[in-house]
């Protein structure tokens, strides 16, 4: 997989969190391209990449609303990557927003400054 010098954004855009991402991103003077997956979903490739580097308890936001409507069975389903992948697949609003791919390929999920300065300042070094 190509790693671009731009980093892409995978989130909804009407999630507060993801905005204050975004307005971070542009503060800091970061290129980045936004992956809205309630329009496009969420790459097969790319979903697979994040629960095998940040794991499927990470990538899964189980105190979010989509999250707690789903029947309590198919919650209980969901004990490794591959049954957290499916239930993704189907509710791509349960995934913890953002995803971030920085450049250099490193990966994080959601958002606070410091880890955003970290990656940013890590991405931009040699």
């Amino acid at each position: 997989m190509s790693h671009s010098n731009s980093a892409t954004v995978y989130g909804i855009p009407n999630c507060d969190t993801v905005k204050k991402a975004r307005d971070w991103l542009s503060a800091a003077g970061v290129d980045y391209q936004f992956h809205d997956f309630k329009k496009a979903g969420v790459p097969e490739a790319a979903l697979a990449d994040w629960l095998q580097a940040l794991g499927w308890e990470a990538v899964l936001n189980r105190k979010g609303t989509t999250w707690r409507k789903l029947d309590a069975t198919l919650q209980a389903t969901v004990t490794d990557a591959a049954s957290a992948a499916a239930v993704v697949r189907e509710f791509p609003s349960v995934v913890k927003r953002p995803v971030v791919r920085w450049p250099k390929g490193r990966l994080s999920v959601g958002f606070s400054p410091a880890q955003f300065a970290a990656l940013q300042g890590a991405s931009t070094s040699a």
